[in-house]
């Protein structure tokens, strides 16, 4: 077995006994990626071996010196193009930052990299996070491992593609509508959400302020607990980060859900799931309930609402966020003009791509004076409400089961082609979202094509380590092995 087969955690551990050394990991990945980057597409940038290197051997000394001791030390890691890298090439995978190299960190990355992870290269993306497949990107399409006639997910496809071919055994994502969550699902990877607040959002080039949140991916529960647990921090540079006691996530690691309610929303497995999904999920459900958890269905009111407040509310706040891409400061800028607003417009039409410019225009549309009150401030008010029906529902449960997408990974070319249905493939996501709420996703089966299901486990507000012990037993269960 290759060292790119082993988890993040055992990796790690690896290194720490000395019987792998930090530049072995660091060649091994480099090595996978050139194996099959070609095909897959996983990265927008890949670093220079020579810096990669540098920095193996500097976090190999302070191993060896004993300074380094997490479990991450000395691990390769692959970060997605929305994160700030001092130097390093950050895209959002948009013609628009071509050129864009930040001059800070995204302070989720200085925590991976205070911990001795090793970068590896930034990940390729729908473009500004804007797309469920990677499709979107500037700079090409990035493939399913499992068949490479179909999509990742998205809008984090390159990092789940990345980790599911085992480019490198961890990267990070950001979930903005489902983010980490429906490509973890499309590539048998498990991935998590955390608690809105609880990472840092210094330094991730933003889409929807509210909603966004910076995640882990990984090949089980065990890694992504001990990189949640890296990457958390409260942090005063970012005005919604939350001061948390209690940020020991590998303590959730506990085989056992003894007790445990776990409730599924009849709106998650009714109409428009394919029924294979819905195998896969409830043969979840049951493993989970012969190892002792209580399991019911339930109504989860508002459901039918979520889609349309979450793509108005995150187009209103992209198309403020995005406003500041306009080829004065920074990125690309159109090479012939007339004069100031003649320069802005051209620049804008043409570094943003399709889709980037849909949701922009809707979002200023629903921002307009006469327009405000009937949409934004509605879809507002419906967010609250959503909330307090996920509130209601935690009064009763410990644990909401469901999908992570209504159908396996679809066909390239399939998704873009009908976009209000791409849309719609976020249907089990975007609450969570809205909610403010951390949800894990892990595989829990294959359909008739060999592609991979996602189980999604939502917990109440901090509650991950919650949300974790469900995941890391159901892991852990023997049908699972």
């Amino acid at each position: 077995m290759g060292l790119m087969s082993l988890t993040a955690v055992e990796l790690g551990k690896k290194i720490k006994e000395g019987s792998v050394s930090v530049r072995d990991a660091a060649l091994a990945s480099l090595e996978s990626i050139k194996k099959s980057e070609d095909l897959l597409h996983s990265f927008v940038t890949v670093l220079d071996e020579d810096a990669i290197l540098a920095r193996a051997a500097e976090v190999q000394e302070k191993i060896d010196r004993g300074e380094l001791t997490r479990p991450l030390a000395g691990v390769p890691v692959a970060i997605k193009d929305n994160m700030c890298t001092e130097g390093v090439l950050t895209t959002c995978s948009s013609k628009i930052l071509a050129n864009f190299k930040p001059v800070y960190t995204a302070e989720a990355v200085r925590n991976l990299e205070k911990a001795g992870a090793v970068m590896i290269g930034k990940t390729n993306m729908d473009e500004f996070a804007m797309g469920s497949t990677t499709e979107t990107s500037a700079y090409g399409i990035t493939r399913n491992p499992h068949n490479t006639e179909h999509v990742p997910g998205g809008s984090s496809g390159g990092s789940c593609a990345a980790v599911a071919a085992e480019q490198c055994p961890y990267a990070l994502g950001s979930d903005t509508g489902g983010s980490i969550r429906q490509p973890s699902s499309f590539c048998g990877v498990t991935g998590l959400k955390p608690t809105y607040g609880t990472v840092s959002r210094y330094g991730l080039i933003a889409y929807g302020s509210s909603l966004d949140q910076i995640g882990p991916v990984a090949k089980d529960v065990t890694d992504c607990a001990a990189i949640l647990e890296t990457i958390s921090s409260y942090d005063e540079k970012d005005s919604t980060s939350v001061k948390r006691d209690d940020l020991d996530f590998t303590s959730g690691l506990v085989n056992n859900v003894e007790g445990m309610r776990i409730g599924i929303p009849k709106e998650y497995i009714g109409e428009g799931l394919d029924p294979q999904v819905r195998d896969a999920v409830l043969n979840a459900a049951g493993i989970l309930a012969k190892r002792g958890a209580v399991v019911e269905e339930f109504d989860l009111s508002l459901v039918e609402y979520a889609i349309p407040a979450y793509y108005i509310i995150a187009s209103a706040e992209a198309s403020s966020n995005l406003a500041r891409f306009d080829g004065v400061k920074y990125g690309y800028r159109t090479k012939q003009y007339e004069g100031l607003h003649n320069m802005y417009k051209k620049t804008r039409s043409e570094g943003f791509g399709a889709e980037v410019k849909r949701r922009i225009m809707l979002g200023s549309y629903v921002l307009s004076s006469g327009y405000y009150d009937a949409y934004y401030l509605k879809a507002l008010r419906t967010k609250a409400l959503i909330k307090e029906a996920f509130d209601r529902a935690f009064e009763t449960y410990d644990v909401i089961l469901g999908p992570a997408a209504p159908t396996t990974a679809p066909k390239i070319g399939e998704s873009l082609s009908d976009p209000i249905q791409m849309y719609l493939g976020d249907i089990y996501t975007v609450s969570v979202n809205l909610a403010g709420l951390p949800s894990i996703c892990i595989p829990c089966g294959k359909d008739d094509k060999g592609l991979p299901v996602g189980l999604q486990l939502i917990g109440n507000c901090f509650e991950e380590k919650t949300i974790i012990r469900a995941a890391y037993t159901f892991e852990c269960s023997a049908e699972m092995r």
